[in-house]
């Protein structure tokens, strides 16, 4: 009996995927340029906020020729957090510059470890935890943050637990003072919480230890103190660029923030 496939339908199977996988190889990381390939930029966000943060460094990036992602955080737990973006990371093939804001830098710090693609770490005004650091503590190593929860969070039970809110009256100052009003009353209205149980969770063995990293320190931050900025940068080695900006220095600071993260994607 003749097989149902034909050769002419084989044929024309194989040309299909053929010509599928060449524009997959041509707009992928892997597409060659001077230097090899370009790496997949993977932006993760921090808590009380959302993926849209990163809007202007994504054109920035992607005018370049960059393949950039940026993944919704779950804001849910450190440890499940960095599960959700490590199995996210292992999607990708080709190098990966991974880069986090805020509360971000602790979810790419444990997501990264183990992961060869990864080729350089990003902080955008990020905590960068060594293990055993945790949110709370890493916030209070040095003054200035006003980003008091007993009095600057509204708490909602969720899960047998509790998601936290900035409150209104106090998120322009805490997270843009250097965004417009009418800017910051959306981003507050539309804040994604955190889970409370990621202000006390120890952190895991760092991937700055042995991934290169870079770190763009906000010295007008209200939430991370510049200080503790600074030192985590010192200590984890980062190659370190300051710039005059509040916390969501990639929204006020976008061309800065995208040229961080072009020099590690070099």
């Amino acid at each position: 009996m003749s097989s149902p496939v034909s050769r002419r339908t084989v044929l024309g199977t194989a040309a299909v995927v053929a010509a599928g996988a060449a524009v997959a190889t041509s707009g992928s990381p892997a597409a060659a340029h001077g230097r090899g390939p370009k790496p997949t930029i993977v932006l993760v966000h921090g808590a009380f906020a959302d993926a849209t943060g990163w809007s202007d460094v994504i054109k920035r990036l992607t005018a370049d020729g960059y393949t950039v992602l940026a993944p919704a955080n779950p804001l849910r737990s450190v440890t499940g957090d960095a599960a959700y973006l490590a199995s996210f990371l292992s999607t990708i093939n080709g190098p990966i510059v991974l880069v986090g804001h805020s509360y971000g830098g602790f979810v790419i710090t444990n997501a990264a470890l183990g992961n060869p693609n990864v080729k350089a770490l990003v902080y955008i005004a990020a905590f960068a935890p060594d293990a055993g650091d945790d949110v709370a503590h890493l916030t209070a190593r040095f003054p200035g943050s006003l980003l008091d929860p007993a009095t600057a969070i509204d708490f909602r039970p969720v899960d047998g637990g509790y998601d936290g809110y900035v409150k209104k009256d106090v998120f322009r100052a805490i997270f843009a003072g250097d965004l417009p009003r009418s800017t910051t009353d959306v981003m507050w209205a539309t804040q994604r919480p955190g889970h409370s149980s990621t202000l006390q969770t120890a952190s895991g063995e760092p991937a700055w230890k042995t991934i290169p990293s870079f770190y763009l320190i906000a010295r007008e931050d209200k939430l991370i103190p510049p200080a503790v900025q600074r030192f985590m940068a010192q200590r984890a080695g980062a190659h370190t660029v300051e710039v005059k900006a509040s916390h969501v220095a990639m929204i006020s600071q976008p061309r800065v923030t995208a040229d961080v993260i072009r020099k590690a994607a070099r």
